[in-house]
């Protein structure tokens, strides 16, 4: 099947806008009867007559008006093909990109930075949630790269290690009782616990790790929110697990102590996810400039 060509478009184009043949020949570097002959076999594929032979000159028929429109959107994306190759320019990009709290407390302002930098027509459509409405979101393809804990997994989902986030527990200070040596954790459950819940992927992790130390909690209090167990602990309601590094600036103003336990939490693995069955250079660019800003220690870095 015949398919009409960029030297077809050319000719038609350049015949409109210089008024004849013989000139639309010169500009594009031909003889005149090529350029009738391209005309010739858009006319001919098309089975639109674009000139009106009973006028004298090159007169557009109505039909060839509507052909000559398209013709320059199609040469425009043309022209913007080849600049993009010479140039080296980025084209619009939109990146649907999901984090939760702590990310966005922290490195989030960085790594738009970063991808501004790089991609400088970048669209970013950020959702902040928790780990599993991003993870659902992720498969149902409604969003493009989440960063979140490395608590969930899918064999269609690509998971590239970031951080791991050192936890630590903290209360308001003389909520607990000092003593010279760390509290057992059996010993620590005894008091009120403030945990995330099961959509958070850090308290998922968390959760799974209590639960396999094979202790009870007498009285637990659980919130899916960073910021309101946050808000929570600082008020003296209970005992709770945050950053060690992020939230140091709450210990020195004596919001918060540290609590010396043993044994000691395991770290959070961060991880950047993103669909393995649609591959993207774009995605994966993007998961390798996550990679050089991530930076769990800092709030609000820039």
């Amino acid at each position: 099947m015949a398919m009409v060509s960029f030297k077809q478009l050319e000719a038609l184009y350049w015949i409109a806008e210089l008024g004849t043949f013989e000139k639309a020949a010169a500009r594009l570097c031909t003889t005149q009867s090529a350029v009738s002959k391209r005309i010739q076999e858009l006319e001919s594929i098309s089975d639109i007559e674009v000139f009106d032979r009973s006028q004298r000159g090159a007169r557009l028929t109505e039909k060839g008006e509507e052909l000559l429109l398209l013709a320059q959107q199609i040469l425009g994306l043309g022209e913007q093909i080849l600049h993009l190759k010479s140039q080296r320019a980025h084209p619009a990009r939109k990146l649907k990109l999901g984090v939760t709290e702590l990310t966005a407390w922290t490195w989030l302002p960085r790594l738009v930075a970063a991808l501004q930098a790089h991609y400088p027509k970048i669209i970013i459509e950020p959702e902040v949630d928790m780990s599993r409405a991003l993870f659902d979101r992720l498969r149902e393809g409604s969003v493009d790269l989440i960063i979140v804990p490395e608590t969930f997994r899918d064999h269609d989902i690509a998971a590239v290690h970031l951080a791991s986030v050192e936890n630590i527990w903290m209360a308001r200070p003389g909520l607990i009782k000092k003593r010279n040596q760390a509290l057992r954790l059996d010993e620590l459950v005894q008091h009120p616990i403030l945990a995330q819940g099961s959509r958070s992927g850090s308290g998922l992790h968390f959760n799974r790790w209590l639960k396999g130390q094979g202790v009870g909690i007498s009285r637990l209090i659980s919130s899916d929110s960073l910021n309101a167990m946050l808000g929570l602990t600082v008020a003296g309601l209970g005992v709770s697990y945050f950053p060690r590094a992020c939230f140091q600036p709450l210990v020195d103003a004596g919001k918060l102590e540290i609590i010396p336990v043993t044994p000691a939490l395991p770290p959070v693995p961060y991880a950047a996810m993103y669909r393995s069955d649609r591959p993207s250079a774009f995605i994966e660019e993007s998961v390798e400039i996550a990679k050089g800003t991530c930076d769990f220690s800092r709030q609000l870095q820039s």
